[in-house]
């Protein structure tokens, strides 16, 4: 039984890489597992549920393929590097295309736009932790909204990943610039204790503006 199950999911995954979001079914998913579509419902109780559990599994296999390099990230510019890795294993698995349909179809699907929602959180709860650990002591901490940060990558990564497939030098591009905010994190951490303290008060009062 936990092979069935584990067969729909890989091929509920497998029929969006193949077919688009639209073209998901009970039937599709079945005919690419190799199992009566009636398992589907035996199973999941819905397509929709099918899709939510197959995002939420396959999101927390990829994450657990990284988890020990994440663990390892002491700067910014390493953070970049593991996305970059990250970002060319996705593309080439195909799952920057299934990302792309399942947040195609959160656009009008409410189930879909949560699961989408909750696959992409494990990643941002990740980063956060990765971002907290790697700030730490540094004057941005002080000031960043470290949530909000994490966030604000995890949206950075999914554009480049879905801007690459039509603009891959103007993607290679941004990278590049996100790399030189990361120098800039290392110059300013670099800096003595006096200008850092001066940093430091003059961040906090335009913060405060």
């Amino acid at each position: 039984m936990a092979d069935t199950r584990q067969r729909l999911l890989d091929g509920a995954i497998s029929t969006i890489r193949s077919h688009g979001i639209a073209g998901v079914s009970a039937r599709t998913i079945a005919a690419t597992a190799g199992v009566n579509q009636a398992l589907v419902f035996y199973h999941y109780g819905s397509v929709d549920a099918l899709l939510v559990a197959a995002c939420e599994a396959a999101t927390a296999d990829r994450l657990s393929a990284y988890t020990e390099r994440l663990a390892k990230v002491t700067t910014l510019r390493e953070l970049l590097d593991v996305g970059q890795a990250l970002h060319a294993e996705e593309r080439e698995r195909g799952n920057v295309g299934v990302l792309a349909q399942m947040l195609a179809g959160g656009q009008q699907d409410e189930k879909l736009a949560s699961a989408t929602a909750g696959a992409l959180r494990l990643w941002t709860d990740e980063i956060e932790s990765v971002l907290r650990r790697v700030l730490a002591g540094s004057p941005f901490a002080e000031i960043a909204d470290i949530p909000g940060l994490a966030r604000a990558a995890s949206a950075a990564f999914i554009g480049l990943e879905l801007y690459e497939g039509v603009d891959a030098p103007g993607a290679q591009r941004a990278l590049a610039a996100l790399e030189q905010l990361a120098v800039l994190v290392e110059v300013v951490d670099d800096l003595g204790p006096v200008a850092r303290r001066a940093l430091r008060s003059r961040v906090a009062k335009r913060s405060r503006r």
